[in-house]
């Protein structure tokens, strides 16, 4: 069977992360995110208790306020969605490069 998918049809993907960071997602590691989803060509977002960010905006992560311990989903549209998602989401394993 020949492939039914659309081809004007985006990829999405999505993932999940929690914020390891005894500080929380403070202004260096908002920093590691934004220039992790910048190298992505797919809009990249983050969601937080409701509240939506693009992950390409310092200002949008750090209005999320979150906290250690906070459980942050990562949803990209594109065609490389998927690796933008397991990137982000393997940054944020590694505590976003950060060492206190």
């Amino acid at each position: 069977m020949a492939n039914t998918r659309d081809p004007f049809e985006r990829c999405k993907a999505k993932g999940v992360f929690i914020v390891r960071n005894e500080r929380g997602l403070h202004t260096r590691p908002s920093t590691e995110i934004v220039k992790c989803a910048a190298a992505f060509k797919s809009d990249v977002r983050l969601t937080y208790q409701k509240t939506e960010v693009n992950a390409k905006s310092l200002l949008g992560i750090l209005m999320l306020a979150a906290t250690r311990g906070s459980r942050i989903s990562v949803t990209a549209e594109g065609d490389d969605a998927q690796l933008a998602v397991d990137t982000l989401v393997d940054l944020a394993r590694n505590k976003f490069n950060i060492s206190y």
